[in-house]
């Protein structure tokens, strides 16, 4: 019987640990935008669930800002395409389970044609097809959000490589 070599060590999972000051330098810049999203939301709408999806977006981001889940060409179809399905399922079908399901299976063949998987982007299509944001204006105003996480992005990544160009390794 050949001898078995032992199994090379698993890649670590994510992008790798900084310091302790580091990543809290890294999470002030999500945190300042959800809070920003919710000033915003308690301002120009009355719908506390519609942007809870971005706010996992923020945070996605933070994680790994260099992710192909967390790109702009990602975040922008996901995220507006199924606002937009659950709104035109709940405008065409009403509130309820039927308009979320098809939402539901509608906003996962998007993401699989067009190859942007971005998870809470699901949450957004089951917001509007359950009625968190019927009017047009609440589509127009998470429009308006979705640029501003595209702005968190990109200072996001532009952080990153500060953190990590100008920081020693702790």
């Amino acid at each position: 019987m050949p001898p078995t070599t032992p199994p090379a060590p698993a890649a670590p999972l994510g992008r790798p640990r900084l310091g302790w000051q580091r990543e809290i330098l890294l999470a002030l810049l999500p945190t300042a935008t959800v809070l920003l999203l919710l000033w915003l939301l308690k301002l120009l709408s009355n719908q506390q669930l519609l942007f809870a999806s971005l706010a996992s977006s923020c945070f996605l981001i933070y994680l790994d800002p260099g992710h192909p889940a967390n790109s702009a060409r990602t975040l922008v179809i996901s995220q507006l395409s199924d606002a937009v399905l659950g709104f035109g399922l709940h405008a065409l079908l009403g509130p309820g389970y039927l308009s979320a399901a098809l939402a539901l299976v509608s906003v996962i063949g998007v993401m699989i044609v067009t190859n942007t998987m971005h998870p809470p982007a699901v949450a957004t299509a089951l917001n509007f097809a359950f009625r968190a944001g019927t009017g047009e204006g609440n589509l127009a105003l998470f429009g308006l959000a979705v640029g501003l996480v595209l702005v968190l992005l990109a200072v996001q990544r532009g952080s990153a490589y500060l953190v990590r160009r100008f920081t020693p390794v702790d």
